[in-house]
């Protein structure tokens, strides 16, 4: 039980810091998406995208192969230096070729007017992916609040480096620009543009590698090849299934400037607009990523307690999930008219992805809700069959869709095609399920609640008041807290059911006096 215990309160430390590192980067959509043209921010949305991949091919799974050893050597030191000496020497390697390659490099990232840009957020990655097995060592030794106040600090730094380059970097250089002259004048000042976020994340990145120098000192730094060849063996499905799983993720960003190569800018303007608009429905994925962080330690903990029900605990989580995930679409689709000013008015033509990608993103949590059948029957094998699945199914999702579509709408396929993608392997995850691990999941009653939501989310848009807007917001508001009450009526929530069924005429048999 203290075992158990210790793992949620870590759970819960690591949790709670991604989450409001995320939170926190995403404040900065409207400060970019408000400043730069769309086409501007679409180089960003790209580089991110492509970055998210290139840190797991620099990673490739030394940091869950380190977890495994060291768990396993009676040295764990060893495994740290193994790990640490090769990870710094395939990091290194890869700074020294982007800068002898630099120039063929961002041709072939069709950027080859912004190679300063490709050069930084490689050396960023790079050190990234060196400084993600210090943090996998302070997992290790339990060290939840060095790590989650390092990685604070890092997104602390990044943000206080955006504010001062983006917003009091160029009023000073008009109140007095000899104070910051001496390094804002020679990489070209206001005209470097979207360059000073990338130079923001160079010197965070920076920061946080500092940071973790004392958490990098062993008491002999070699490097064993022998256990590096049983890690690497070990680890290359993990490395096969980061690649899919993020090209998925990153699939829209990507591929557009290489469908339209006859028009990059307007390649880049559909990028900006496809990767702000998704940041609105960023907080489905929020929701999903904290209840990720939860949800691991819960099913594995039931699995292993003997005699208990843990099926209907699996239930009532997916369950719960999707009426949560529900009444999130919901509200951000009912409140859209306020939050769309989360970014600017430039980009609001965007905005019809975001129904889309929020729906796939409920459809990406069921999916990892049904993954428990193949973690608790040891048949993980499958995690890499259907992140495989769902690449193949973004890619050709992408490749169909957004050239279909054309200039300018493309991107809404890329948000079709991640629908398209999670949905499907949701529905294979299911099947196979059934299979291997049935769980009789409450699938009419969550279908209906589906049902329900989709009604309500008709009806709300219908009731469109243009000219009393109040009006509007009164009546979703209406809508929204008649799905909490259907909701709480059917799931016998304490004091809203009860209260429900006095208002409704419904006398329990159980409660009536003779």
């Amino acid at each position: 039980m203290a075992g158990i215990k210790s793992l949620v309160k870590d759970t819960a430390v690591y949790g709670l810091s991604s989450i409001i590192g995320r939170f926190l980067n995403w404040g900065l959509v409207p400060l970019y998406t408000y400043l730069f043209s769309e086409a501007d921010y679409g180089i960003v949305s790209y580089l991110y995208a492509i970055t998210a991949v290139a840190i797991v091919v620099l990673n490739y799974g030394m940091e869950t192969g380190f977890f495994r050893y060291a768990s396993r050597e009676e040295d764990y030191e060893k495994v740290y230096s193994t790990s640490l000496v090769t990870l710094a020497t395939t990091s290194l390697l890869f700074i020294a070729l982007l800068s002898l390659f630099l120039k063929p490099i961002s041709s072939a990232l069709t950027l080859p007017h912004h190679a300063d840009f490709v050069w930084m957020m490689g050396f960023t990655v790079a050190i990234d992916a060196f400084t993600n097995l210090p943090f996998a060592y302070l997992r290790f030794r339990h060290k939840a609040w060095t790590f989650a106040g390092i990685k604070l600090a890092n997104i602390g730094v990044n943000i206080g480096l955006n504010l001062f380059f983006l917003l009091a970097c160029p009023r000073i250089n008009e109140i007095y620009p000899r104070l910051i002259s001496w390094f804002y004048d020679p990489l070209g000042g206001a005209s470097f543009g979207v360059g000073w976020i990338f130079l923001a994340n160079v010197i965070s990145t920076l920061v946080v590698l500092v940071c973790l120098i004392p958490h990098m000192t062993v008491r002999h730094l070699v490097c064993d090849f022998s256990l590096l060849k049983k890690m690497l063996n070990y680890s290359w499905p993990l490395l096969v299934l980061g690649v899919a799983g993020n090209l998925s993720q990153g699939m829209g960003q990507i591929i557009i400037p290489y469908l339209f190569p006859d028009d990059p800018e307007g390649a880049r303007t559909m990028v900006g607009l496809y990767g702000a608009n998704i940041k609105i429905a960023v907080v489905m994925m929020m929701f999903t990523q904290a209840f990720r962080y939860a949800y691991e330690p819960f099913i594995f903990s039931k699995a292993a307690r003997e005699g208990e029900d843990k099926t209907q605990a699996y239930c009532d989580a997916m369950k719960y999930f999707v009426i949560f995930g529900l009444a999130i679409f919901l509200g951000v689709m009912y409140f859209l008219p306020v939050l769309k000013y989360f970014i600017s008015p430039a980009y609001w033509e965007g905005l019809r992805v975001v129904p889309i990608m929020m729906i796939a993103d409920i459809c990406f949590g069921v999916y990892f809700n049904l993954s428990l059948w193949y973690k608790l029957t040891d048949r993980t094998r499958w995690g890499m069959y259907l992140s495989l699945l769902g690449f193949v199914l973004m890619l050709a999702g992408n490749l169909i869709l957004v050239p279909a579509i054309g200039m300018p709408d493309g991107y809404i396929g890329s948000a079709w095609a991640a629908l398209i993608s999670y949905a499907g392997i949701m529905t294979v995850s299911y099947i196979a399920g059934k299979k291997y691990y049935p769980i009789p999941y409450e699938t009419k009653r969550i279908g209906l609640y589906a049902l329900l939501a989709a009604a309500l989310w008709g009806i709300g848009s219908a009731c469109m008041f243009p000219y009393a807007m109040w009006g509007t917001y009164i009546v979703r508001i209406l809508l929204f807290v008649m799905y909490i009450l259907v909701v709480a009526y059917y799931e016998n929530v304490p004091v809203l059911s009860s209260r429900l069924r006095k208002a409704l005429g419904v006398i329990d048999k159980k409660t009536r006096k003779p």
